[in-house]
């Protein structure tokens, strides 16, 4: 008698839970966390001129004071706001710990051809030729310079091709989030910012691999390009830049709350 007591008020749960109106689940975009990459220690890869972690930083600390400026309901997070080294896992860390609903990722590619230029937005994924793997090869090796890193990332080896086969065994459950936002970046450089977007992409970037929110990697061009180097470096260049990136989040804030 006492299981069917059970049994019937679960089932009265359930039911009442069925009924309840979708319009309540009212989510929200309500923050952001605005990763520089590289820093301190760290300087990333560099140009004639400048070095990845000083230009990363200059274009996320605009891209947030856009964000706070049009987007008031919008807090934003740094992982840092100065030259400080900030390992992977903590840059992930500081965006799990803080609920972010979106992380963003700043950085600038290299290559030894000084004529490649462009942007290029990463999601997590699986590298599809050897040039997404040499750019989540490079990203990644900052982990050399972390303490323990074999332990802190599981035996994970940034220079080894064998070891993102890892990566094919984890699904992302935000790929779907990601792919929407880097979309709208590269869409903004393209057709707003005249970029020339050598478009969406996928790799296994820890930094990616480890926050639990939509996530992307911004390439914002190439410091190997000394035309584009100029660009980056350039107050009107790293506006434009930042306000791409602004308009691509303000686009997606509004289509992932108009599915309230």
């Amino acid at each position: 008698m006492r299981n069917i007591v059970y049994i019937s008020c679960f089932s009265l749960l359930f039911l009442l839970a069925s009924f309840t109106p979708v319009g309540k689940t009212d989510y929200k975009v309500r923050r952001v966390v605005i990763d520089a990459g590289h820093g301190g220690k760290d300087p990333g890869t560099h140009g004639v001129i400048s070095q990845e972690k000083e230009v990363a930083l200059a274009i996320a600390l605009e891209l947030g004071e856009i964000i706070k400026k049009n987007l008031p309901d919008v807090e934003v997070i740094y992982t840092r706001k100065d030259n400080t080294f900030v390992e992977l896992e903590e840059r992930a860390n500081i965006a799990n710990r803080s609920g972010a609903d979106v992380f963003i990722s700043v950085h600038c590619n290299a290559i030894g051809n000084p004529e490649v230029h462009g942007t290029e937005t990463y999601i997590m994924g699986l590298h599809v030729n050897k040039q997404n793997l040499a750019v989540a090869q490079r990203e990644n090796s900052v982990i050399l310079m972390e303490d323990n890193y074999e332990q802190k990332y599981e035996g994970f080896d940034p220079g080894s091709p064998e070891s993102y086969i890892m990566f094919s065994l984890m699904q992302n459950a935000h790929m779907e989030n990601s792919l929407r936002l880097a979309d709208n970046v590269e869409n903004q450089f393209k057709n707003r910012v005249g970029r020339h977007s050598r478009g969406v992409k996928q790799a296994g970037f820890v930094v990616l691999w480890q926050t639990t929110m939509p996530s992307i990697l911004v390439e914002v061009g190439y410091l190997t390009n000394q035309k584009e180097e100029r660009y980056l470096n350039d107050d009107l260049g790293k506006t434009y830049i930042a306000s791409g990136i602004f308009r691509a989040f303000r686009d997606y804030k509004a289509e992932i709350e108009s599915m309230n």
